[in-house]
């Protein structure tokens, strides 16, 4: 056994040295083969377009750019504050939304093509796209920072959009919560408006009732002839009192008659309505409450973004190393392939 192992090891060591001679012999081929790859590799790195990348990175809004969404919303006025994390959780889904970037590749990214290019079909432009646009999660779970990239031959292009995506996003993001403020206002409102007038309508009906309790008392007045409150003492509360009761009639019914006019002749009964006024304030509040979109923001850009001065495709040395790699394995090959049909059978 030991024989034969080294009997397999010393033809594998002398095909080895076949193999090494045979390189050598015609390594002006290898050499050609590999300056080739060498060539090509540079003539592509050299030649071909450079891509730039451009970033902006983005993160929650502080609570002060929040505060006026959550101007008068209160427990007492039934609308819950916005909360930091409800705001931006809004803007990362227009950030990522599919609408947002079919709408960017058709205003923005389209018109910026050749018409050859735009002759391309449409899912092979949208697949193109999706690879210069690109919006990067959080790469951990602790972390709420977004980030979109945009790579274009053109570094000026690159940045102008990447801020153009990221502000079009906020946009959009600030005018649903606007929407959303303002239709919760409205709602309040509205529910302000029905207590206003139950309010109004219950005054009016304690109104009537006061007026029916007095014109009964002033025929029992009248019925027994007391025009005056009679000389003797009588408690004040008892006689207000009796309006549930039976001592309204005491007052007389020249004060009776008085008081009946007076109420008949109200033109508002406002004044006299409980709260009503607080109710009111309320209302008007709701009803001309708007949120000036300057004065709020839904996500705060980490540090600005620059204009990138370093293309990032293609990498020229790799490209160079490859090609040297490629064109020496190649040469080798061809030596190996034009001496293997060389060999004539026996």
């Amino acid at each position: 056994m030991r024989v034969d192992s080294k009997k397999d090891s010393d033809l594998e060591y002398f095909e080895f040295q076949n193999f090494v001679r045979a390189i050598f012999r015609q390594k002006l081929v290898v050499i050609v083969f590999t300056l080739l790859g060498a060539a090509l590799a540079a003539s592509y790195a050299f030649l071909v377009s450079p891509v730039y990348e451009a970033k902006a990175f983005v993160i929650p809004p502080s609570q002060n750019d929040i505060s006026n969404f959550n101007y008068g919303r209160m427990k007492e006025s039934e609308l819950v504050p916005y909360t930091v994390k409800d705001v931006y959780e809004i803007y990362t889904r227009y950030l990522q939304a599919e609408s947002l970037r079919l709408d960017f590749f058709s205003k923005t990214y389209l018109p910026s093509l050749s018409s050859d290019e735009r002759k391309k079909s449409r899912d092979v432009l949208y697949s193109t796209f999706s690879r210069v646009l690109r919006v990067v999660p959080p790469l951990r779970e602790t972390s709420d920072r977004y980030s979109v990239v945009v790579q274009a031959t053109d570094p000026q292009k690159a940045k102008e959009w990447v801020a153009a995506y990221v502000a079009q996003a906020g946009e959009l993001a600030k005018s649903e919560m606007i929407k959303n403020v303002s239709i919760e206002s409205e709602v309040r409102a509205r529910n302000l408006e029905q207590q206003i007038s139950s309010a109004r309508e219950k005054s009016s009906k304690a109104k009537e009732d006061s007026i029916a309790r007095l014109s009964e008392a002033l025929r029992i007045a009248e019925s027994i002839g007391l025009e005056k409150p009679p000389s003797i003492t009588v408690s004040q509360s008892v006689i207000a009192g009796g309006e549930a009761g039976q001592l309204t009639y005491m007052r007389g019914s020249k004060a009776l008659k008085a008081e009946i006019e007076s109420l008949q002749a109200r033109k508002s009964d406002d004044p006299f309505t409980e709260h009503l006024r607080d109710l009111q304030d309320q209302y008007y509040f709701f009803k001309g409450l708007k949120t000036d979109p300057v004065s709020v923001s839904v996500y705060r850009q980490d540090g600005a973004v620059e204009l990138p001065d370093n293309p990032v495709k293609p990498n020229k040395t790799l490209v160079l190393i490859l090609g040297v790699v490629a064109g020496l394995i190649a040469g080798v090959a061809f030596v190996l392939l034009r001496g293997f049909f060389a060999v004539k059978p026996e």
